[in-house]
């Protein structure tokens, strides 16, 4: 049997029972595995029979388009689909000289293909035409749906990239944003995809910017598309911007550069709150910064209020926002759960001064993974009318309550338990 000297002391040691610590580690480690994923499989199959039976088709109340002036720029804030498409084609067939489109999902369906023919018609009477779309996320869509004429110039964002695999942060995250930039002077960014589904069932917020502010969306889509471009496609050229506007900012999430600011923002304008912290999201799982942060600002007596489907399109996130429900309103963060329909804006204000809409929910993959954009603004009268539609989200929203939440299912919060390692992951 061998020998080890340790600390002086001479161990027997079996090696019989170091196979069989090392077999047992191993067992262990992967049943600690496969428990959170096979409860996060049957809670995706349990909700998609739901689904099918309970479809989330409930209308919502909605604002009709929202305009405020901030300098030169107009800002326009749209929370219905069917008046923000309707914007966008507008913008795109009116176009004379440029279009920049970027989306996650694009569906071949109605509102999908009229976008598609919209680009088609601008390219053929000589608009330049740049679209960029990801891969992974339509990977349901058929293939010939992507399928343009030529002076289309479409970069399809990889499923696959090289050191994905190895797990470089660089090569790592979806193409996740949403933007629209027509002649350098219309601008669009916010939560809305393309797609039927959205324009009437959906819940979102997006923005429009018409003036010098378009330079902040249109240098995010030219970065981007320098950067990932393949040979056969053109470079685009950036002149620069004569105008400097640092209370309407747009904020960039690249993995590829390791640059993440989206996540700072939020911490800061948590950190300053002192009256109120009014924030929606689709799926809201706060890291520990953000969730301190927040429980800190409701020590200081900020009235924290956060909107979150009750029944959201991805059941597994649900499961994991609804872990840290029980510190946040045991710590005076106050939920409403938005009911009937999918709420998936992920916008936030801040004391009547301070607003983001953007691409990016408050969870890991967002705020340290995907490639992201929010506009940052500081101005009062955009944040009024903001806070206007957070308003307006409450009267279709049911408040948790702590003492309600607590005596939901043992069930439940074994569920809870068991799902929670996978938070990390998203």
């Amino acid at each position: 049997m061998p020998t080890r000297d340790i600390a002086g002391l001479t161990i027997d040691i079996d090696p019989e029972l170091i196979g069989r610590l090392r077999t047992f580690a191993m067992r262990a480690g992967l049943v600690a595995a496969a428990v959170p994923v096979g409860v996060a499989v049957a809670l995706t199959v349990t909700d998609a029979i739901r689904r099918r039976m309970h479809p989330l088709t409930a209308s919502f109340p909605a604002e009709k388009p929202l305009t405020e002036q901030i300098d030169d720029t107009a800002t326009t804030i749209y929370t219905y689909g069917a008046d923000l498409y309707e914007s966008m084609l507008e913008a795109i067939r009116g176009a004379s000289e440029t279009v920049m489109l970027e989306t996650y999902i694009w569906k071949d369906d109605a509102i999908g293909r009229q976008f598609k023919q919209a680009l088609i018609d601008a390219a053929a009477r000589g608009v330049k035409v740049y679209a960029v779309v990801d891969g992974f996320a339509n990977l349901v869509v058929p293939q010939s749906f992507f399928r343009f004429p030529p002076d289309v110039h479409l970069l399809r964002f990889p499923v696959f990239r090289p050191g994905m695999l190895a797990l470089n942060l660089r090569k790592s995250g979806r193409d996740h944003r949403k933007i629209l930039v027509v002649d350098d002077h219309i601008a669009y960014v916010g939560g809305y995809n393309i797609g039927s589904l959205y324009a009437t069932q959906w819940r979102d917020t997006h923005v429009r910017l018409e003036g010098p502010a378009v330079w902040e969306l249109r240098n995010a889509f030219v970065d981007f598309w320098n950067r990932h471009r393949a040979s056969r496609l053109p470079q685009l050229t950036d002149a620069g911007s004569p105008d400097w506007m640092p209370h309407l900012r747009a904020a960039r999430n690249a993995p590829s550069e390791l640059v993440f600011p989206i996540r700072g923002l939020y911490l800061d304008a948590i950190d300053r709150a002192t009256s109120h912290v009014y924030i929606t999201q689709a799926y809201f799982i706060p890291d520990r910064d953000i969730h301190t942060a927040l429980l800190a600002a409701a020590r200081r007596g900020v009235d924290v209020r956060v909107v979150v489907p009750h029944r959201s399109n991805h059941v597994v996130a649900d499961w994991l926002a609804r872990g840290m429900y029980t510190s946040l309103l045991r710590g005076g963060v106050r939920i409403f759960l938005y009911q009937d329909a999918m709420v998936h804006a992920k916008t936030a204000t801040i004391d009547g001064r301070w607003t983001t809409v953007g691409t990016a929910n408050i969870d890991r993959l967002s705020l340290t993974g995907n490639y992201e954009v929010n506009l940052e603004i500081v101005d009062e009268k955009l944040a009024a009318r903001m806070e206007d539609v957070f308003r307006l989200d409450l009267t279709n929203s049911r408040e948790l309550t702590l003492g309600a939440w607590e005596r939901r299912s043992g069930l439940a919060k074994l569920g809870e338990a068991l799902i929670s390692p996978l938070r990390p992951l998203l």
